[in-house]
């Protein structure tokens, strides 16, 4: 048998490894699977990283919720436990990976993208995501301000107005920081984080456009080809006018020809 503590120290190191790749989570993913046994002790290290983690990792754990959820599911009633504790859990996974101060702010898109994946595949109620998407209102911005796009692009990319220098200077001094209502010194990101943050943004949305145009194919016959019963659907009845118009390209194609042999 597997010693429990050596395999809760794995599945926290390879949370905290987790990254835009599907390989690091469906690594991930079968490891909690294969020692479905500590189920509930490697859901806790979940709950672990992401109160300890920064605002990178959160989203990356959260990311690698529906791949959890989608394993323990194809494994039957030996993962199922994962799926119901996530359910269980979904309000203090939410909380944490955009909490109310401001600092995940950047991170509530990712919440309502995974909520709605967890919904579209039926390990959450409607009712339910609907009730989260109206606890995490308004925590896209900082301090109940609303972030214009400009101020994610200052805040994302370091990339700041002069106005924004002569904000950061005058919020420097003690009595500016005591006055401003706005600021929040909990939230701090280095350049290292908003790289990262930024290219595994670039590899999902990369991903995501690969699949876009995926058409699932329900039945494994040759006969039946979905992608070719979905263009049929979607092209209109030809009428007179393309009858026509496909004579004369004929002709055409017909007189090219002539010219062209020797």
């Amino acid at each position: 048998m597997a010693d429990p503590f050596e395999v809760r120290m794995r599945f926290t190191s390879q949370l905290q490894h987790l990254n835009a790749s599907t390989t690091s989570a469906l690594k991930a993913a079968h490891y909690a699977l294969k020692y479905s046994e500590f189920s509930d002790d490697l859901h806790s290290c979940i709950l672990e990283q992401l109160e300890r983690n920064n605002m990178n990792n959160r989203a990356n754990i959260m990311y690698f919720l529906p791949s959890l959820c989608d394993t323990a599911k194809e494994k039957g009633d030996v993962g199922i436990g994962y799926v119901r504790m996530v359910e269980r859990d979904i309000l203090r996974i939410v909380d944490a990976v955009a909490p109310d101060d401001g600092s995940g702010a950047a991170n509530v898109k990712v919440v309502r993208k995974v909520l709605g994946q967890l919904q579209q595949k039926q390990f959450l109620q409607p009712q339910t995501v609907l009730e989260l998407e109206e606890f995490i209102g308004g925590r896209d911005s900082v301090n109940g301000l609303a972030s214009s796009p400009g101020h994610h692009t200052a805040a994302l990319t370091g990339h700041h107005t002069k106005g924004d220098v002569l904000q950061s200077v005058t919020r420097s001094t003690p009595h500016s920081t005591a006055r401003d209502p706005f600021y929040n010194p909990g939230i701090r990101l280095d350049k290292r984080q908003i790289e990262q943050r930024i290219e595994e943004d670039r590899e999902r949305h990369k991903r995501a456009r690969e699949g876009i145009w995926a058409i699932s194919q329900e039945s494994s016959s040759l006969r039946e080809d979905a992608e070719y019963e979905r263009m049929c659907d979607e092209v209109s009845d030809g009428d007179e006018d393309d009858y026509q118009l496909s004579k004369e390209e004929t002709e055409e194609r017909r007189t090219g020809l002539e010219y062209e042999d020797p």
